[in-house]
């Protein structure tokens, strides 16, 4: 409280109105909601691409390089394994969004098979591979330290 002198005598003015803040304080229940979300999205996103890559794969688009040879297989069959990792990641959004123990950890087993299969890959796309390696470590990171139950962070 501030005061002011008027003919002698003090006097006090009331003191402002303190703004309230335009954010909520965080709280324990709230700590790595941000790494949750993003391992959420960062798996309906690789889901969707996988889907579609896998698609254009079965479908015998022209996106990919004619007379390519493969180790195991041929396109078409990569197309149906990877539409089917697409699905597997679809599932572990969804788990990880819904919460608990399971969802953390088959986010962490999917998102680790994907860092090896990106690993594999590296020889044909190594800027790309890279890429995928460091956002699953990411993804990894985020549900290991924060994907349990909020109540259960403390």
């Amino acid at each position: 409280m501030s005061a002011l002198k008027t003919n002698g005598a003090r006097t006090t003015t009331p003191q402002a109105a303190v703004p309230t803040p335009m954010y909520k304080a965080q709280t324990p229940s709230d700590r790595g909601a941000g790494w949750i979300l993003f391992a959420t999205a960062m798996f309906v996103i690789a889901a969707a691409l996988n889907l579609i890559w896998g698609i254009a794969a079965v479908s015998s688009s022209h996106f990919f390089v004619a007379g390519a040879r493969y180790v195991i297989s041929d396109l078409n069959t990569w197309g149906w394994v990877v539409m089917a990792f697409g699905a597997l990641e679809g599932v572990a959004a969804l788990s990880i969004w819904r919460g608990g123990q399971f969802g953390r950890w088959f986010g962490i087993v999917v998102a680790a098979v994907a860092a090896v299969v990106a690993m594999v890959t590296i020889p044909a796309y190594p800027f790309w591979s890279l890429t995928l390696i460091a956002l699953y470590v990411l993804v990894i990171y985020g549900l290991a330290a924060y994907g349990g139950r909020p109540e259960l962070m403390t």
